[in-house]
């Protein structure tokens, strides 16, 4: 080989190895211009705000009759809650709805028959809604008291809320992004390196979940009003620059 061609291959070997090592350099070099951190904060808290229901029905083939039986019932049940130390304030009676009933149609000889009127089925709710949480939670389980009284009263699980929930929120983002920080600055520490300003700070979503529960977390947020005491968690992103 002459040497001519020797030195022109050796020539750009060298070009190419220091282009090689300018590029890691250079990614090395912006690899290290910041540093993204995902900080996280929970915090348990108790409900305080109660909202319960419950509904009873009459039936009659006689709409009369049938009105005049759930509005007695409407008294006995205002008069059980009274009793309970719930307040009539308290109470949110909603309208009668009124549901005729019919016969399912049947099939005869490949002809249905006409279905037949059995009555007039009556329905009737009650809401309460409370701050004395643990004291309609109570009341929402011993309800059932009023079937002694010949009601067919069926409780629903109460719903259970905080009112607060602007201030649990402030809080925890305070120390998702304190935590955030210190992750930050533990690996820049270790990088050799220090801290610099925030870029970038992004919010993730505001999970509300049953406190010691296994709920999943929800992409679009989790607010579980089935429990009475919760868990509040909150997720933040945040990009540092590194000095």
């Amino acid at each position: 080989m002459k040497p001519v061609i020797v030195a022109i291959i050796i020539g750009l070997s060298a070009i190419i190895a220091f282009a090689v090592i300018g590029h890691a350099y250079k990614y090395r070099s912006t690899a290290m211009e910041t540093i993204v951190v995902t900080g996280l904060a929970e915090k348990d808290f108790n409900s305080d705000l109660i909202v319960w229901e419950g509904s009873y029905s009459r039936k009659s083939i006689d709409l009369k009759s049938a009105y005049a039986a759930l509005k007695a019932d409407e008294n006995a049940i205002r008069l059980y809650l009274s009793k309970k130390g719930i307040n009539s304030s308290e109470m949110i009676f909603s309208s009668v709805t009124i549901n005729k009933q019919f016969t399912p149609t049947q099939y005869q000889n490949g002809r249905s028959t006409t279905p037949v009127f059995t009555g007039y089925n009556l329905v009737q709710t009650v809401k309460i809604e409370s701050a004395d949480v643990d004291k309609i939670d109570k009341i929402s389980r011993e309800a059932t008291e009023l079937i002694e009284n010949g009601i067919e009263f069926n409780s629903s699980p109460p719903l259970f809320y905080n009112t607060k929930l602007n201030e649990v929120k402030m809080e925890l983002l305070g120390k998702a992004s304190a935590d955030a920080k210190a992750r930050a600055e533990t690996i820049a520490k270790n990088a050799g390196s220090s801290l610099g300003k925030l870029k970038k700070a992004t919010m993730g979503v505001f999970q509300i979940t049953g406190k010691n529960s296994n709920e999943n977390y929800s992409y679009g947020g989790v607010f579980n009003t089935s429990s009475k005491y919760k868990t509040g968690s909150i997720t933040i992103r945040m990009e540092f620059a590194v000095d």
